[in-house]
């Protein structure tokens, strides 16, 4: 028995096979490139740690695919062969539970973890992975919040739980604290991405634009080792380009930083898949570019390992494939949510079939439909997980359909209330206006132009010229 860089027991066969685990776990932390080779080297060195074979499986879940699944599954008979501490069985009992598609069941052995080491750093990040796929915003928070007084801040990985902590905060709306503690988690570690995304997302909640174009394109430069999650960031600059109706700015940045390569990762396809579906919605032309995220996105059609993911694959395969295909998606979607024993599965069923199939409408330009299939399930959303930003589309997609079936009054609601969450929601007052104009509300019309012009103006001094 020995011990890791916070003191916690690992079995293995060498004392080396420690270093290597602080090295591979700290890779995975910082969202870096050689989180792979890394892990490889690790279960190469000491095949019979149970920890490098559960961090094998863990990062091959990560992936979203039935073939890194596979491996998984590899990983976790190569975990049980071994003898174990309590901490890494419940460690295996949590790769086994995510690998049977049970996340509440994986979520409350990391839980149960952290109860009795809750500086176990490995299980604080997949426990928020997890609950984030749950969209259970409040938990992101609490998970970290309930294992913070436990940790010395001279202690490694400090900053990383920083980071764990301002996403959580800004996923539970307190935004101040949220860029708070990410700034200070990067004063410690600048090349922590996590704790600049959750920067970066604050900025997007708070309608910051300038600010997070000047914060990622800052950054970047410390991020060189960093994986595909760096294209995220881009997305999110790509995101605050659109705010200032930057449209060329956006479509260079997709070819150029979002989606460079024509990868087959489930995050790539759905940020590319978003924020083509944004630029669409102002009215931009985006050329042929669907037709290459179509085709890599039909070859999902069965994975359903993630609705989030299913969700925006569908939504490319929607925009470029044949009409066949997008069939053959929703019936697999529809077998697949027949699943009783697969948490997915019951979301696919319960929220996850309503938005597909509202997608697929809203592309076929049934905007009356597309609205019937969304209202029901509106406050339902957050269960197909992701960020609050990252399900905005599907929000979008809401307001878009009733406004385009002349559902006027319907749409003004939803406004209404999307402004009362989010008061500087440049989005929002855009639609408002317009839809206040269409009712011939001239009054309220007005409002909404002038708090336009009022939050451009606080942004760092305006839109350029954006016509407004």
């Amino acid at each position: 028995m020995y011990r890791d860089s916070r003191n916690l027991t690992v079995t293995v066969s060498t004392p080396a096979t420690i270093e290597l685990l602080n090295a591979a776990v700290d890779s995975y932390l910082g969202l870096r490139k050689d989180v792979a080779d890394r892990t490889a080297a690790l279960v190469a060195k000491d095949p019979e740690c149970p920890l490098a074979q559960c961090l094998s499986g863990y990062v091959n879940m990560h992936a979203g695919k039935p073939e890194a699944a596979a491996e998984a599954a590899q990983a976790l008979k190569r975990a049980k062969q071994s003898v174990a501490t309590r901490r890494e069985n419940l460690h295996v009992e949590a790769l086994e539970a995510w690998l049977n598609g049970d996340l509440i069941g994986a979520l409350s052995r990391w839980e149960e973890i952290l109860a009795e080491h809750p500086t176990d750093i490995l299980a604080i990040r997949l426990a928020q992975f997890i609950t984030s796929y749950l969209g259970r915003s409040r938990d992101i928070r609490d998970s970290v919040v309930r294992v913070l007084p436990a940790w010395d801040p001279a202690m490694p990985g400090y900053g990383f739980l920083l980071g764990c902590l301002a996403y959580g905060l800004e996923e539970a709306g307190e935004y101040e604290s949220a860029e708070r503690f990410g700034r200070a988690a990067i004063e410690r570690n600048p090349e922590d991405l996590w704790a600049s995304h959750a920067v970066a997302h604050v900025m997007e909640m708070q309608c910051r634009p300038h600010d997070g174009i000047e914060w990622i394109e800052t950054g970047e430069k410390k991020w060189r080792e960093c994986g595909n999650f760096l294209r995220h960031l881009w997305w999110h600059v790509c995101l605050f380009h659109l705010t200032l109706q930057g449209y060329d700015r956006v479509l260079e940045l997709y070819d150029r930083k979002v989606r460079a390569e024509s990868t087959d990762e489930y995050l790539d396809i759905a940020n590319a898949a978003a924020l083509l579906w944004r630029v669409e919605q102002c009215g931009i032309s985006v050329g042929e570019r669907w037709d290459e995220l179509a085709a890599r996105a039909q070859t999902h059609i069965h994975d359903h390992l993630f609705v989030f993911a299913d969700l925006h694959y569908v939504l490319a395969v929607a925009a470029g494939s044949a009409r066949t295909t997008v069939a053959a998606f929703l019936n697999s979607c529809s077998e697949y949510a027949r699943i009783e024993k697969r948490t997915e599965a019951q979301v696919m069923k319960q929220v996850g079939l309503a938005i597909a199939e509202a997608t697929v409408a809203h592309r076929n330009h049934d905007y009356s439909r597309a609205a019937d299939l969304l209202l029901p399930v509106k406050d339902s959303i957050f269960r197909v997980g992701g960020s609050h930003a990252q399900r905005d589309l599907f929000e979008q997609m809401l307001i878009d359909s009733t406004m385009r079936s002349q559902r006027l009054l319907v749409a003004r609601s939803l406004l209404s209330e999307r402004i009362a969450k989010r008061p500087r929601d440049l989005w929002a007052w855009r639609h408002l206006a317009s839809v206040c104009e269409a009712l011939q509300d001239g009054e309220n019309g007005l409002v909404a132009r002038s708090e336009i012009n009022k939050l451009l103006a606080a942004d760092a001094g305006g839109a350029d010229g954006a016509d407004i």
